[in-house]
């Protein structure tokens, strides 16, 4: 029996890190020893006190249930604690806030809720590949919008006012995945007067918020009039170490926030309880942990870059997340350089067309290795002359 899969399965691309994978398997395979600084999933265990903290909550049959969909409402007021406290943000925990099995889970299924098929999403580029592939899979067509570092990776709004045809969403992400980049007040400030006068809800993805070295970044919905036109996502995975756990949450908008629930309630069941409990206590009390977490990846990033500016290379410390987006000499694609790094040196890189075609001229490093193995990876780097000596 010959099976056909749907034509919207087609028109997927390659998810980008299944074929490092591949790439990464063929070099193993010949006895190469390899570090991975592809995906950036962090290394160090999840903190003890939330590992406790799940225990006991395991141990209370009533977490073993279907969870509502809506979550626990002590969760949902732990994080408008959170919000309140860190951003300054009020949310009504009834309305405003709605946990998520991941926040990937949640873009993915949003454009289930606003597009048709047909219908324009603005997705960055570079960006996170599941901004597209969400609009793909409801049948809606995703348009790049160019990331340019002479524009500090932020969009051009005054470009997109001159669009004919309006988005029914504009996906944004700051700190950024993968520039690293980051937002001010004043660019969300200017965001919600542009999507006042266009009317495209913003979507704006804040999975990096607590990854920083220097002052923390704003949430989109600090912005006057923000909860207005948008919603922010939100995640436990990184700043926690809690990829695996799959737990976060969107907030803002109640009207678009109440969309992606009624989705979600034919979709899935919720997250399971006991982590939920788990994320009050992350929420709780998470300066001492972040503060930890932050010096190490600040130590990381030093460690790097002193590699890769004595190997020549033009980069300078990013300010946000645990990322390092890499120029490449203009001569050289992307792919080209990452396949260099794999095969000479055993090193596994990211090349930036994966994340858009704005992403060419580029490679992302992820942090999220023990230091000893950066350290090595920063020998390896700075005898590959991937830039020519001054």
């Amino acid at each position: 029996m010959k099976f056909t899969p749907a034509r919207r399965l087609t028109q997927l691309p390659p998810y980008l890190f299944v074929e490092i994978d591949r790439l990464k398997e063929e070099v193993e395979k010949q006895g190469k020893d390899v570090i991975d600084l592809g995906v950036g999933d962090p290394d160090t265990p999840t903190p003890r006190y939330l590992i406790q903290a799940m225990r006991r909550a395991l141990g209370e049959s009533r977490h073993h249930q279907y969870p509502s969909n809506r979550g626990l409402p002590e969760f949902r007021e732990a994080i408008a604690r959170y919000m309140k406290r860190r951003f300054g943000v009020a949310l009504d925990p009834a309305t405003e806030i709605l946990p998520l099995i991941g926040s990937k889970e949640g873009i993915a299924h949003l454009p289930l809720a606003f597009v048709n098929p047909g219908d324009t999403v603005w997705v960055p580029d570079p960006g996170y590949p599941p901004y597209g592939t969400g609009t793909i899979l409801a049948g809606g067509r995703p348009v790049p919008v160019p990331l340019k570092a002479s524009n500090r990776f932020l969009p051009d709004l005054n470009r997109l006012k001159k669009l004919k045809r309006r988005a029914k969403l504009f996906f944004l992400n700051y700190p950024n995945n993968p520039t690293a980049a980051t937002a001010t007040l004043s660019f969300f400030r200017e965001l919600v007067r542009f999507t006042d006068r266009t009317g495209v809800p913003i979507c704006h993805d804040a999975a990096y918020a607590e990854i920083y070295t220097g002052k923390p970044p704003v949430s989109f919905l600090q912005a006057p009039g923000a909860k207005a036109v948008g919603i922010e996502f939100h995640s436990l995975s990184k700043p926690f170490n809690m990829t695996g756990w799959r737990a976060g949450w969107v907030c803002g908008n109640r009207e678009m926030v109440s969309a992606l629930a009624k989705v979600k309630s034919n979709i899935d069941s919720g997250v399971f309880q006991a982590i939920q409990i788990t994320g009050i206590a992350a929420l709780r009390n998470p300066g001492p942990h972040l503060k930890k977490i932050n010096t190490l990846y600040r130590r990381r990033r030093e460690v790097m870059v002193e590699a890769l500016q004595r190997a020549g290379w033009p980069i300078q410390p990013p300010q946000a997340a645990f990322y390092l987006w890499a120029p490449i000499p203009k001569r050289a694609s992307s792919r080209q350089v990452a396949a260099d790094l794999l095969t000479r040196c055993g090193i596994v890189a990211t090349p930036g067309i994966g994340f858009g075609k704005s992403g060419e001229g580029f490679v992302r490093f992820s942090l999220t290795l023990p230091d000893r193995r950066l350290k090595a990876a920063a020998a390896r780097i700075g005898k590959l002359a991937v830039w020519p000596k001054r």
